[in-house]
């Protein structure tokens, strides 16, 4: 069972350019219990709801995933469950040892969860999860925002409600002068980037989500 916060504020950690540590609400959820789980593709006739690319580093690792269900689990072992293995995907892939030990901390790994309040991304690991997603970023701001999600707390990394209402919500695009941080070029503003384990940003010797040693990329289909 998730932890029960009520109205607790929960300490973790957004990395800022300041290197400032926010407070914000989480909200207790029970796993395996979907609240008010959303259909997708209802207007498009679209089945996928998000694609899922797992990253070692700067490679893509393995084949891209479609996801159709409302929840999704990511682990490492096949014997953890049904949903997307990393294992399996790295099978034909020789990890350096740096990559092999942050791979070998995912266990359980996360469960990704379409509800009728946003994606909802629940930590299952006993390692910390980090997320960087458009609709937790400042608009108004240039910083890169990192979020610390501990094991066993959950954390909605993507509103779409929110998303149609920033400034770049009508594109799935935004230009380099619009992004937060270290953005180099145009940023998908679909996409949610979550690292295993290890963190990223200005408080980090990994400065980019693709020095980390095992990500998941998380691309989301368009709001319409």
């Amino acid at each position: 069972m998730w932890n029960t916060l009520n109205d607790k504020k929960v300490e973790i950690y957004r990395d800022t350019i300041a290197s400032i540590d926010y407070e914000i609400h989480f909200e207790a959820r029970i796993y395996g219990f979907i609240v008010k789980a959303v259909p997708v593709g209802r207007e498009t006739g679209q089945k996928e709801w998000c694609t899922l690319a797992y990253w070692e580093l700067g490679g893509r690792v393995g084949r891209l995933y479609p996801v159709e269900p409302s929840t999704v689990n990511v682990f490492d072992s096949l014997h953890d469950g049904d949903g997307l293995c990393l294992a399996t995907l790295a099978e034909n892939h020789v990890a350096p040892p740096a990559v092999q030990r942050t791979r070998s901390k995912i266990g359980l790994g996360l469960m990704l969860s379409q509800e009728a309040d946003g994606v909802w991304a629940y930590n299952r690991s006993e390692s910390p999860i980090f997320v960087n997603s458009p609709t937790l970023d400042d608009p108004e701001s240039r910083t890169l925002l990192v979020y610390r999600v501990p094991p066993g707390f959950c954390l909605n990394i993507f509103d779409r409600t929110k998303i149609l209402q920033l400034p770049y919500g009508s594109g799935t695009t935004r230009t380099s002068n619009q992004a937060t941080g270290f953005a180099s070029g145009p940023v998908d503003i679909n996409s949610v980037r979550i690292s295993f384990a290890k963190g990223w940003g200005p408080k980090y010797s990994r400065q980019e989500v693709t020095s980390c040693p095992c990500w998941l990329e998380v691309l989301l289909a368009p709001c319409r």
